[in-house]
């Protein structure tokens, strides 16, 4: 699959304060928390389902990716995503293997294959 999701037993709210905490512990920063239902309903649209993007960013990591090559520099930063679906909240990413896995690039899909575990590990924090 090309995504990792789970299902947490808490609110949006503790969910995404939960997630911002495990991250930092992990050396990730949130560069940029978008509420995707709050935009689209300011331009007038009807989306009542709570959805949330986290931008989120390993300087040392991002320096480390960007160094072996830039046009990895089109995955960045990560994305993880809180929801609601069915009264039931849920946490997920796009793999970052799975992303680095169209360059072909052997050393990237290494660093990939860390960061990802790194982040599944800060999402699973909030079970």
């Amino acid at each position: 699959m090309f995504h990792y999701t789970i299902e947490v037993q808490r609110g949006m709210n503790e969910t995404i304060k939960m997630l911002e905490e495990s991250l930092k512990k992990e050396g990730f920063g949130v560069l940029w928390k978008f509420s995707v239902t709050e935009k689209l309903q300011e331009k007038g649209f009807d989306f009542p389902i709570p959805f949330v993007i986290l931008e989120v960013c390993n300087p040392q990591e991002a320096a480390r990716v960007l160094s072996e090559n830039l046009l990895a520099g089109y995955f960045l930063p990560c994305k993880i995503v809180v929801y609601k679906e069915n009264e039931t909240t849920k946490i997920g990413m796009p793999k970052p293997s799975m992303l680095i896995s169209m360059m072909n690039h052997e050393e990237l899909k290494k660093l990939a294959e860390d960061i990802e575990k790194r982040l599944i590990s800060c999402i699973d924090e909030c079970r």
